[in-house]
């Protein structure tokens, strides 16, 4: 039987997430599981060498910025899981491509379970799977459970 005992859950904030999410804590429950639950904010502002950039002394505070605001909207989610408490958890916050972030995030803490929404903020009226959890699927080194 499988149990796992280190669980991934990555996280756009939306509705959708909110569910896997809940969905993730619920195993860790029954298992005595530790979850990692990873928002990844992608890169707000591109720089490039060209004259007419946006410099990057104004860059950094912009992405401080959204790195607080995604954190306490994360937050904010997470207190709307009941016993959320009762779960060993830890949050993190990345700038960078999401799917990207989530396989690393897998490899580094040796995941065995990846528990993502099948669709994320776009929905595209459920007609295509999320491409975040579709590179997720492809590529992850472990289980992952896919929530609609």
């Amino acid at each position: 039987m499988f149990k796992p005992s280190r669980i991934l859950v990555p996280t756009d904030l939306s509705e959708n997430a909110l569910r896997a999410t809940q969905q993730a804590f619920d195993i860790a429950k029954r298992y005595g599981a530790e979850v990692f639950v990873l928002h990844v904010v992608t890169k707000p502002v591109q720089t490039a060498p060209l004259d007419y950039t946006i410099d990057e002394r104004l860059v950094r505070p912009l992405q401080a910025e959204l790195d607080q605001s995604a954190r306490n909207v994360l937050q904010k989610q997470l207190s709307l899981i009941p016993d959320a408490d009762s779960v060993n958890f830890t949050t993190d916050v990345r700038i960078g491509n999401p799917y990207e972030e989530v396989l690393k995030e897998a490899e580094a803490k040796k995941i065995d379970l990846i528990v993502i929404s099948a669709f994320g903020l776009t929905n595209l009226a459920k007609l295509l799977l999320g491409s975040v959890a579709r590179h997720v699927m492809m590529g992850a080194p472990c289980s992952v459970l896919l929530v609609r």
